[in-house]
């Protein structure tokens, strides 16, 4: 038995190997990738390296084995995730994993956005297999916000259409640890569950704005624009207009309180607070 990670070499799943990897022997851990070079630090750790890709369900067969503890971290192309998810569903019930572990996105199925109708289907499939499953509906990343600083620093300003709507947004890295929790843990814990993860602290796009400053000392203000105009902004600087449609209505779901739940499953996993917005944002700046 193995403890297998899908999308091993991405920015969530590179973390979740280097949570196993504090608590487990690293030959009890998988990485399913699709590039070997890629991750040959993985392999160097000891890692055992399974390729497979999400998109050639027959490379699939190999990637599980009975009684393996998996995460199918989900894919990033949007439009497409449902046909990978399934072949990856199937693969694993094929196999007879012992534990299927899936990202999905806070509210599951009561989420009203855009970005959650592939989580959902998803979930549904899920269920459907006959799977023991642990469900893990992960809220926004603090770094969806700090990886763009740099346009924010640039113009002083956060632009967006959530209005006052709030965010319980938490690190990569929390989420990270709970996705490790959850698949070392006694499956008893876990198996069969759904957990609703988010930061224990909800802010907005105008404190947000506000933590910037105090932290650099500049002049940053949150400009609430229509969502149109939002729309033409993300499109002008270069966003496709696909995830920009979907960044918009993200934004849309936000102000609404769509992304705002602090059920408190987060800290709870993994044992301590989460990790709070002005912590991510310190450790995004240049100075940093």
């Amino acid at each position: 038995m193995s403890i297998v990670v899908t999308g091993a070499t991405g920015q969530l799943g590179r973390l979740v190997v280097d949570e196993l990897l504090a608590t487990v022997p690293a030959g009890s851990v998988a990485a399913v990738v699709r590039d070997k070079g890629k991750a040959a630090d993985l392999a160097e750790r000891g890692v055992e390296l399974r390729i497979a890709d999400y998109d050639r369900p027959e490379t699939l067969a190999g990637a599980f084995r009975a009684g393996d503890r998996v995460l199918l971290i989900s894919g990033s192309d949007v439009g497409r995730r449902v046909p990978q998810h399934a072949a990856v569903i199937d693969a694993a019930k094929a196999a007879g994993v012992a534990q299927l572990a899936y990202t999905g996105v806070l509210g599951g199925p009561e989420a009203d956005f855009r970005l959650a109708d592939e989580h959902q289907e998803t979930e549904r499939l899920i269920l459907g297999s006959g799977l023991p499953y642990t469900l893990l509906r992960n809220g926004w990343y603090s770094e969806n916000y700090t990886a763009n600083l740099a346009p924010v620093l640039a113009h002083g300003t956060v632009v967006g259409n959530a209005a006052d709507g709030r965010i319980a947004s938490a690190a990569r890295a929390d989420y990270a640890a709970a996705a490790a929790a959850v698949l070392t843990g006694p499956a008893e814990e876990h198996l069969n569950r759904a957990y609703e993860l988010s930061g224990d602290t909800a802010w907005s796009l105008e404190e947000y704005a506000a933590e910037v400053a105090r932290r650099t000392g500049r002049e940053i203000a949150y400009r609430n624009v229509p969502a149109a105009a939002h729309l033409e902004i993300l499109t002008g600087a270069g966003v496709p207009a696909l995830f920009a449609e979907i960044l918009v209505d993200v934004d849309e779901a936000i102000g609404r309180g769509a992304l705002a739940a602090t059920s408190g499953d987060l800290s709870r996993l993994i044992g301590r607070p989460t990790t709070p917005i002005g912590e991510t944002i310190a450790a995004a700046l240049p100075s940093a």
